[in-house]
């Protein structure tokens, strides 16, 4: 009886044991089939906002095995979240800081490079009480200057994002430092700085891209825009973060990353992208 419990217990032993190594074997397959791993995008609002991401990101995932999570912030904390380690690749839009963030060693080895560009707008209500439309179109200063001068609602990101750091350039280059009711400090990305404006019948400056995107939803439209300066110019660059953060950095996920948004094939997708839908593309493309 003793024999026939021991070979019963035996049995049992080894069909758990057999269990377990089959199921180790398919854990290792599904682990295979879970890709390279991933990776954390930091990047402004503007590029989720747009629809860009949702657009091209599929594509990069399939090609390359890595799953993307994305953060979605203004470039400064997106920045932020490289200086601390905390991402693995940047898509920001705020080439002073940008530099800057490369010089005090949080990038890796190659640094910032190009991806896009597109360029500001100054949108607001069709009846324009400030008459921005009609006697400063192509100016931004002179657009900024008539908000501020007729009291006008002015929203701003205030997120340090690059949007936000652009508006403060303009404010500065007009010599003019705003403040007061009128000047309205949403600390919001940029779709959501659109509703406002829109429920609030002010103004504000956009990325284009998501203007074209979010803007027609709205009782807003473009009353300034183009001016010849060049001070609207909007340039988007990657960078990968300095693998000596951390251990956690994924550098070979944010390298091939890099690799791809700047990648001839890429570069197409860019240039296409809204193209049939506005009528214009939303980026236009100019890696090297």
């Amino acid at each position: 009886m003793k024999r026939r419990i021991l070979a019963s217990v035996l049995a049992l032993a080894m069909v758990l044991s057999m269990t377990a190594i089959l199921a180790g074997c398919g854990g290792e397959e599904e682990a295979a089939d879970e890709g390279n791993g991933t990776i954390i995008l930091a990047t402004t609002t503007s590029t989720k906002d747009s629809g860009l991401l949702d657009e091209i990101l599929p594509v990069f995932e399939e090609e390359s095995g890595y799953t993307v999570d994305v953060v979605s912030v203004g470039s400064g904390e997106a920045m932020t979240m490289g200086e601390n380690g905390e991402a693995d690749v940047l898509l920001v839009h705020s080439p002073a800081a940008e530099e800057e963030f490369v010089a005090g060693g949080h990038a890796d080895e190659d640094g910032r490079l190009d991806v896009m560009y597109n360029d500001f707008v100054v949108i607001g209500p069709e009846a324009d009480p400030a008459g921005v439309g009609t006697n400063a179109a192509t100016d931004a200063i002179a657009a900024f200057t008539a908000i501020m001068d007729n009291q006008q609602t002015f929203v701003s990101r205030a997120d340090e994002s690059g949007t936000h750091s652009k508006e403060l350039s303009i404010w500065e280059a007009a010599g003019l430092t705003p403040s007061g009711e009128w000047y309205v400090e949403a600390a919001a990305g940029m779709g959501d700085v659109i509703t406002m404006t829109d429920e609030m019948s002010g103004y504000t400056l956009s990325d284009r891209a998501t203007w074209l995107n979010v803007g027609g939803d709205t009782g807003l439209v473009i009353l300034c825009e183009k001016d010849p300066s060049g001070i609207l110019y909007n340039q988007y660059g990657v960078i990968c973060v300095n693998p000596e953060k951390n251990e956690n950095i994924n550098h070979d996920g944010a390298k091939a990353f890099q690799e791809w948004i700047v990648s001839e094939d890429t570069q197409a997708l860019i240039g296409e992208y809204g193209a049939e839908e506005y009528g214009e593309a939303l980026f236009v493309p100019n890696a090297e």
